[in-house]
């Protein structure tokens, strides 16, 4: 028999981040922006209560919710990001095998636990996540996946659950009723289309879907929908993946704080782009054998030439090192670069991966000095190391920290007074945003004895 699996979801995590080292923030409306302050992708429960909804562009924000005390915050995906990988960490002590769905989400597997103990497990998983990190999580817990998803939204939803809530399937009577109050259209993977069929087909609940006929559904729909209505019924469908195998290819990709045309500031982004690429390569062991580089205007600029293009760079041999990488992005930048013309986005794919410690050196690679290949590694190394130590960006390659990398300044509202006039294009606007309390030393909370 398959163990249980729970889905452990953040409460609106972005802002609940941004609250856990600026407790003035508690109790008041709070939403966060998207890239260059555009719009909201983020709300609090009384930002929720003003009736601001997700994706409203900041300029359509009502005066009205500045008056009831509506607080702006630009993402910060360096806070967010760590404090993922704390709740992750914080899992991983738990239980063996953890599996992130999201930034705010992750699969647990609760090995040999049933009845009153799983459901005391949970509550204890929230308790730690909560003690060791401030944050909110709502854990749902089932047999399949898409059980343990219904689960969490119904533990989100209902504060009398105290956060947890466990379906064991249609087969106790509390967990048949919660399936038969979910519409078919609030269980995980089902688009409004294939809702409006079932409901054709008097399937209106997910307690009416879980006790469908399964063959009947593969016909007229897919496999994908059998999948699904077997896990609803309590079958475990979907196994757990561990984690720990790395990615087949690593993207970064930015928009810019405002289009340009600048040769120096798109080599720029580009570089800075492939130097994060070639740190992500390192962290999970693996090389990259080619890479993508992308460039794009804004499509939705009126009275601006557009223009996208791309190109993908072989590398010589399989490479985690910077500066490789970083020349090729170099060399072919005018490949697809149009004189003149102002781009919003560019990017860097690092492409075809394998892993470092089971590459296949080729004859042309056997060549190559031995010792160049331990310069680097020990160069990259150090690399690293100075900036986990010193914070993010504090190493770079020479060129991207001249034409403006690096944040010098405690925060970014100090870092634009400080370098007015010349903040490169490519950086992001964000007027808002607050200090990255726990990746950089000079932005950590300090406390003022009197």
């Amino acid at each position: 028999m398959k163990a249980p699996i729970a889905l452990v979801d953040c409460n609106n995590f972005y802002t609940s981040c941004e609250r856990v080292f600026d407790p003035q923030l508690q109790g008041v409306p709070l939403v966060v922006l998207s890239n260059n302050d555009g719009c909201v992708i983020a709300r609090s429960e009384e930002a929720k209560a003003l009736g601001i909804a997700m994706g409203t562009p900041l300029h359509h924000i009502p005066r009205s919710a500045y008056r009831q005390g509506l607080v702006l915050k630009s993402s910060n995906y360096e806070l967010y990001g760590d404090m993922s990988r704390r709740v992750l960490a914080v899992l991983r002590e738990s239980t063996p095998l953890v599996e992130p769905y999201s930034i705010d989400e992750s699969w647990v597997e609760l090995a040999g636990l049933g009845g009153e103990r799983l459901e005391a497990e949970c509550h204890r998983l929230r308790d730690k996540v909560k003690r060791w990190t401030g944050l909110q999580v709502s854990v749902g817990c089932g047999p399949s996946r898409t059980l343990a998803k219904l689960a969490n939204r119904h533990a989100k939803r209902h504060p009398a659950t105290n956060g947890v809530s466990v379906i064991n399937g249609p087969v106790r009577a509390d967990s048949r009723a919660l399936l038969a109050r979910t519409l078919v259209s609030d269980v995980w993977g089902i688009g409004g289309r294939v809702s409006a069929r079932l409901q054709e087909m008097d399937i209106r609940s997910a307690l009416d879907l879980a006790t469908a006929d399964p063959t009947l559904i593969r016909r007229r729909f897919s496999v994908v929908l059998e999948r699904t209505l077997r896990e609803l019924g309590g079958l475990h469908c979907i196994d757990m993946i561990d984690d720990s195998e790395g990615k087949k290819m690593i993207m970064t990709s930015r928009s810019f704080g405002k289009m340009t045309a600048d040769r120096d500031q798109i080599m720029a982004s580009l570089m800075a782009h492939a130097s994060r690429g070639a740190e992500k390569l390192r962290r999970q062991g693996s090389l990259a054998s080619a890479v993508m580089i992308t460039l794009r205007t804004n499509k939705f600029a009126e009275g601006v030439a557009q223009h996208r293009d791309s190109k993908v760079i072989a590398l010589p041999w399989p490479t985690d090192d910077t500066f490789e990488i970083v020349r090729a992005v170099r060399r072919e930048l005018d490949a697809i670069r149009q004189e003149g013309v102002r781009y919003h986005k560019s990017g860097v794919l690092l492409m075809d991966l394998v892993d470092r410690h089971g590459r296949q050196l080729d004859a042309f690679q056997a060549k190559r000095d031995d010792n160049q290949r331990q310069r680097s590694e020990k160069l990259m190394t150090t690399l690293d190391s100075l900036n986990r130590r010193f914070g993010k960006d504090a190493v770079t390659v020479g060129y991207c920290q001249r034409i403006g990398l690096r944040r010098n300044t405690s925060t970014d509202k100090e870092r634009r007074s400080n370098t007015r006039g010349e903040e490169p294009d490519w950086w992001l606007r964000s007027r808002y945003c607050s200090n990255r309390w726990t990746t950089r030393l000079e932005e950590i909370p300090k406390v003022t004895l009197e």
